[in-house]
């Protein structure tokens, strides 16, 4: 039995919906969100700019955005989902016309006073429109050739656009995101296991190509493979990031250095330490135990997508849910493997701690056609 009635439905007034979201989900994205500001406080050298209030700030907006978009029937948003899809691949393609080549801004775009990076937006999109693709056609067609094509498609122009910008770790990201949700949908699995020898075929070539007229990476993406495969080669060159990543965590041990007293970031040893290796800050002030408690919470987080997918009776919503929470645990997972020397530094974020306002909005957003999902499920109205 649902919830309410379908009369009852109609009339619940948007603060009775707000009751029954889950709070427990924001509560622990607001306590990322504060361990973030304290982090970032720190590597700005104990100060809240010009890093820590304006992320604290994003936060804000996005969790306003979340609550608006939350109590909004999910079928809402449904009507949009190809049209926002294309918008996507509009402001990709806008932001490629734009480029400045050779630059960090060749991935932001700036309309007016606002600034951010399609690609994040389009980490959302892709996600959502194959949730609502799966859901429009039969169970019997999702295998045929031709509605596998489809979504692949789908998948591909993102990915080619983003990967030329270029953006390899969010191209990787959204790749493995849409994949998985194919694969949740019911794909059949042989269709993964030819991609499968497809991907190592690809591998293949990108190592192959190297220093050839049809090179596919950049020399510098070159290089952080090579730092992968031996980070001792080069400490003072390619492999100084990750090489002072190391010592950061390291010199962290079990209960850390001491707010404010982390000698790699606040003496600018270690790189990028705001956004891709803002983690090494944290377990260089508050060591291991604050790492665990800082992955109990994204556990949580995740254990609470994969529960509410699990309980959602209708398809669009488990997949969106689903394939939403699959986005979220690929960021902080690659992240921390990657500034941890386990994958080469493709510079991915770590949610909510990371320096970063479009995708902590986007996240948000996300978040809150997660919970607009389950609570429509729940309460059987479309």
């Amino acid at each position: 039995m649902s919830l309410y009635s379908s009369s009852d439905n109609a009339g619940m007034a948007w603060f009775e919906r707000l009751n029954h979201i889950n709070w427990l989900l924001i509560f622990s994205l607001c306590v990322l969100a504060v361990l973030g500001f304290v982090v970032l406080y720190s590597v700005g050298g104990g100060a809240a700019y010009p890093w820590a209030l304006p992320q604290l700030q994003k936060f804000l907006i996005g969790l306003v955005l979340m609550l608006i978009i939350t109590p909004i029937p999910v079928s809402f948003w449904k009507l949009f989902v190809f049209p926002a899809y294309l918008v996507c691949i509009g402001l990709l393609i806008l932001t490629e016309i734009l480029a400045v080549p050779g630059t960090e801004a060749s991935r932001w775009l700036r309309l007016g006073p606002v600034q951010f990076q399609p690609s994040e937006l389009t980490k959302l999109g892709v996600i959502v429109v194959l949730a609502a693709y799966y859901d429009a056609i039969g169970t019997d067609k999702i295998s045929k050739p031709l509605w596998v094509a489809l979504p692949l498609l789908l998948i591909a122009l993102p990915v080619l656009l983003i990967a030329n910008q270029p953006d390899l770790g969010t191209a990787v990201l959204v790749a493995i995101g849409g994949i998985i949700v194919m694969f949740v949908a019911g794909v059949s699995i042989f269709y993964f296991i030819a991609g499968g020898l497809l991907a190592v075929a690809g591998v293949y070539l990108v190592l192959v190509s190297r220093g050839s007229a049809w090179q596919i990476l950049e020399d510098y993406q070159y290089q952080r493979i090579d730092t992968f495969l031996s980070p001792d080669q080069n400490i003072l060159g390619s492999g100084y990031h990750i090489a002072q990543s190391i010592i950061a965590l390291g010199s962290g041990g079990v209960t850390g250095r001491g707010y404010l007293n982390g000698t790699q970031s606040r003496l600018g040893f270690l790189p990028e330490r705001h956004t891709d290796f803002v983690f090494n800050t944290l377990g260089e002030e508050f060591g291991l135990v604050w790492g665990l408690i800082l992955l109990f919470f994204y556990a949580t987080i995740v254990a609470i997508c994969i529960y509410m997918s699990i309980r959602a009776r209708q398809r669009f919503h488990s997949l969106l849910i689903f394939g939403l929470g699959t986005m979220f645990f690929l960021y902080f997972s690659i992240n921390l493997a990657m500034v941890t020397g386990m994958t080469p530094v493709v510079g991915v974020p770590l949610p909510f701690i990371s320096y970063g306002g479009s995708a902590t909005v986007t996240l948000m957003i996300g978040f809150g056609l997660m919970q607009s999902a389950y609570l429509y499920d729940r309460t059987q109205e479309r």
